[in-house]
């Protein structure tokens, strides 16, 4: 039988029944793997391939395959990323102090490269296929990789087999945590995650970086390294007043869409640049703003605190680097979560808590009752911040210097807004970039080098 011919019809699963890719969810009975008969490439006799087109609300469109062997038992289970490359990269750094960092839920795709330094040890991007796994899952797959050999190993060089084996041995006792290690994953395709079990809280153990990949990494993803060239734009004045329309495609449903974009002055602050995406095909919206000058020359530190319902209406821009605190709910999110935003600060806050409430890693069906209580309320806080019933302080720290907050008594001094100004660190400068950066000089450089 063709694997075409084996395919057997999923239920619910066309386009009439919202898309080819379902929400992910315990609820829905409909929504079942598809079955494909296929070969076995450990017995080499006929198994079954399941796969599962689902949406993960944190991370877009997945497919889920898992192989049986109804003669010799193999079995084999991956995940890949079905949805678009994200526009930067992403790495996390995780100190494992404790046995329960072993079981954070892990998302490593095809392009990722998981290191442990203290070992010197590397998984190479394109070695293993996508998993849907946790920390101690990648070691146990790592460690049945490297014993696969060792029988040929021993037969044909007893020493190289020793020092594998001594090298197995090191990654098993990783597993019971004696002495903390790093774990860092790397994916230019920005799709993989790692699990941050105190969420909405901040995890001190873990640090999540975005930025921007290298011409190198754009070509192993298969992305355009060269830039297109632009077309000259006659003054400043004339892209104020124009919307300029280029073609793209859906995030969601990878159709042929439109992109506008717009250069707005923000009064009291500066130029900035919204750009707004609109699918006719499946209704998707989205819209994203960046700044339209330079990385000013210190951070700002913007504190807003919250008395009355009035505040959620002010005006915000966030920009990629902008982090934000609430303090009474012992929240922080990172630069880069959200993306760039110009919106109200209710708002935000809705988008705050659609993050939250969307992750299935925080609320799924194998999470911890406590853990479900616990983002329940954080979210019960924040509706009444919202409504005006709780007063709270909002801060937002971008080291840019790039985003802004409604001053509402402009031009005279706001008594519950407070911005401060200050220079950034040596991490901060390196996190955008700047301490590579020559900014005096290079004109003679240049001159010397012809």
């Amino acid at each position: 039988m063709s694997a075409i011919g084996a395919l057997e019809p999923v239920r619910g699963a066309g386009a009439g029944a919202g898309g080819v890719f379902r929400p992910l969810s315990a609820e829905d009975e409909e929504q079942q793997p598809a079955e494909i008969e296929s070969l076995c490439m450990n017995c080499y006799r006929h198994g079954v391939t399941r796969l599962l087109l689902t949406r993960i609300p944190f991370f877009r469109e997945v497919i889920v395959s898992s192989f049986a062997c109804g003669s010799c038992a193999w079995a084999n289970t991956e995940i890949q990323s079905a949805g678009r490359i994200q526009e930067q990269g992403v790495r996390y750094v995780l100190a494992v102090a404790a046995r329960q960092d072993m079981n954070r839920e892990v998302v490593k795709t095809d392009c990722a490269t998981a290191r442990i330094p203290e070992l010197d040890f590397e998984i190479p991007a394109f070695s293993q296929k996508g998993a849907l796994t946790t920390i101690e899952g990648i070691i146990d797959r790592a460690v049945a990789g490297l014993e696969q050999d060792q029988p040929v190993r021993r037969a044909t060089d007893q020493e190289v087999a020793n020092k594998i084996a001594e090298f197995i041995d090191k990654l098993k006792r990783l597993k019971e945590v004696d002495s903390s290690f790093t774990f860092i994953l790397d994916d230019p395709s920005g799709n993989s995650f790692v699990e941050n079990p105190h969420a909405p809280q901040k995890d001190e153990a873990l640090v999540v970086t975005h930025y921007k990949r290298t011409p190198q990494q754009a070509a192993m993803l298969g992305l355009e390294a060269d830039e297109p060239e632009e077309k000259p734009v006659d003054s400043v004045e004339d892209l104020r007043n124009e919307v300029l329309q280029f073609n793209t495609n859906c995030p969601e449903c990878n159709a042929p869409a439109n992109t506008n974009m717009k250069l707005v002055q923000i009064p009291h602050f500066k130029e900035v640049i919204i750009m707004a995406t609109n699918c006719e095909a499946c209704g998707h919206r989205t819209n994203e703003v960046k700044s339209g000058g330079a990385i000013e020359p210190e951070g700002t530190r913007i504190t807003l605190h919250i008395t009355d319902l009035s505040d959620m209406t002010r005006d915000i821009l966030k920009s990629e680097t902008c982090s934000v605190e609430i303090p009474e709910l012992e929240f922080e999110l990172g630069m880069g979560a959200l993306g760039g935003k110009f919106t109200t600060l209710e708002g935000l806050l809705k988008d705050i808590r659609d993050l939250v409430q969307k992750n299935p890693f925080t609320l799924g069906d194998s999470s911890a009752p406590s853990k479900v209580e616990k983002l329940q309320e954080f979210g019960r806080k924040l509706q009444q911040i919202m409504e005006g019933q709780m007063e709270a302080h909002f801060i937002m720290d971008d080291s840019a210097g790039n985003s802004y907050l409604q001053n509402v008594y402009a031009p005279e001094e706001d008594p519950e807004l407070k911005v401060e100004h200050y220079k950034r660190t040596f991490e901060q400068n390196e996190e955008l970039g700047l301490n590579d950066m020559k900014t005096e000089g290079y004109e003679a450089g240049q001159t010397s080098d012809r």
